[in-house]
């Protein structure tokens, strides 16, 4: 732990849903929940007018619809919420080189490693302003949370802390005494399991864990949980901020409405998904030598195929053609519940050169595969990545922005039987008229999938 409050943690406040408020000037002020809008969907994001009610991210949607009915159920779109991330993680980057995001929302900056000096309470509380009215200014009216400590964990508590649209510095000195009635679980790690076997022993706060001794919460955790939870418990935490964090894998998924047994509609699928994997790869500037295939029956067991290429790609024809060689191995009839397409194993050079493609057109090196029970998730849930998208009925989802030839832009207020019906109104309008057309109306586009 340092002997300064050095590391920063920079947390939007309700992301997801506020760029939808900022957006769309009808829900300012109003409820709104962000995520899988069907039956089987998951909140991924809920406004604070939203949290009122008792919504929270990872609520089944029919809870949500329950306890807020007057909510906006929106799919969301990762576009807009890439482009204020970007925003945001360019301002950070000007603080210093040494960024870690964790999500589009969230990210730790090492001072440290930047142009200041100046670590004393007031000059980071001042710098901590002056990011938040930068974030707000440069991102159309996002706030932010912001925490400052000597660590990483003492950082991000702070900022959970400083919630919403709030600054909080915690002094070195004084990080034991501002984490011992917090709850168990905000320490990172200490989930339902971990907390629920804590709870055997009398622990409900952080102070309640510093009451056991180390030998105790390695024989109820295991020693690499127990010395974590034992270390954290006194605000001792030495993890660096890592600017590049390697990926070891991008995928995309998808989870549907209802359970697809037609071969036709998962092979449109993999197309689609195959593809935004494959821009991901180029953007990155790698290429990938093993293509996998996921998916999860009606009954939760999750399916796992992978192949090994002769060589590396980024074409999205290539890694169509494998995916779709690797569900032609696997029994459809019952159906499925969610799909996906990742790649892995990654390299900085293209080798299709060494391709040799099999009877089937597909290149083979090695096929792996599994079949294993979901019980980690015996019910649907969904964080709130991004690359991880339900589905609803395919077009006109909810809050997706449209455009009409007569009438301009606006976005789904709904859709069913054949008509849709639109808000016209964006960022920098008033709140809009609402009108219903035909979903075949040539006159009406989609400007974002």
């Amino acid at each position: 732990m340092r002997s300064a409050a050095s590391i920063l943690h920079l947390d939007l406040d309700a992301f997801f849903a506020a760029v939808e408020q900022r957006d769309k000037p009808s829900l300012r002020g109003k409820p709104v929940v962000v995520g899988g809008v069907g039956p089987r969907g998951v909140v991924s994001t809920a406004s604070y007018e939203a949290r009122v009610f008792g919504v929270h991210s990872a609520m089944p949607t029919h809870e949500a619809r329950r306890l807020c009915p007057n909510a906006a159920f929106l799919a969301g779109r990762f576009r807009a919420y890439r482009a204020s991330s970007a925003i945001v993680m360019g301002l950070l980057h000007e603080l210093s080189p040494l960024v870690e995001p964790l999500s589009l929302d969230e990210a730790f900056v090492d001072l440290a490693a930047g142009p200041t000096t100046d670590f004393s309470p007031d000059a980071v509380r001042a710098l901590a302003d002056g990011l938040r009215a930068r974030v707000h200014e440069r991102t159309g009216g996002l706030t932010a949370s912001v925490g400052i400590g000597s660590s990483k964990f003492i950082a991000k508590v702070a900022s959970e802390l400083a919630k919403p649209d709030g600054v909080r510095v915690v002094e070195p000195g004084t990080e034991a005494d501002t984490i011992a009635d917090l709850p168990a679980r905000a320490i990172p790690g200490v989930g339902p399991a971990t907390m629920e076997r804590l709870a055997r022993l009398g622990v409900r706060t952080v102070a309640d864990i510093r009451g056991l001794s180390h030998g105790e919460l390695v024989r109820e955790l295991g020693r690499a949980s127990g010395e974590w939870v034992h270390a954290l418990a006194f605000a001792r935490d030495e993890r660096p901020v890592v600017a590049e964090r390697e990926a070891k894998s991008i995928s995309v998924e998808d989870t549907f409405e209802t359970d697809i047994t037609d071969r036709a509609e998962l092979d449109a699928v993999i197309d689609r998904d195959a593809r935004i994997v494959a821009e991901r790869l180029a953007r990155s500037g790698l290429f990938a030598r093993t293509v996998t295939l996921k998916a999860k029956r009606p009954d939760f067991t999750i399916l796992s195929r992978s192949l090994t290429l002769n060589g590396a790609t980024d074409r999205p024809e290539v890694i169509i053609r494998v995916a779709r060689g690797l569900l032609d191995g696997v029994p459809i009839e019952t159906g499925f519940r969610l799909l996906g397409v990742g790649v892995a194993n990654f390299t900085e050079a293209a080798q299709e050169e060494l391709f040799e493609p099999d009877a089937a057109g597909a290149v083979v090196q090695s096929v792996t595969g599994t079949e294993i029970p979901d019980t980690a998730n015996p019910t649907p849930t969904r964080d709130a990545d991004p690359t991880i998208r339900p589905r609803w009925r395919p077009g006109f989802l909810p809050g997706v922005d449209v455009h009409h030839d007569e009438h301009g832009a606006g976005w789904v207020w709904g859709s069913g039987l054949g008509r849709v019906t639109v808000r016209f109104e964006t960022a920098d309008t008033v709140p809009g008229p609402v009108r219903t057309f035909s979903t075949d109306d040539p006159a009406l586009h989609l400007t974002e999938a």
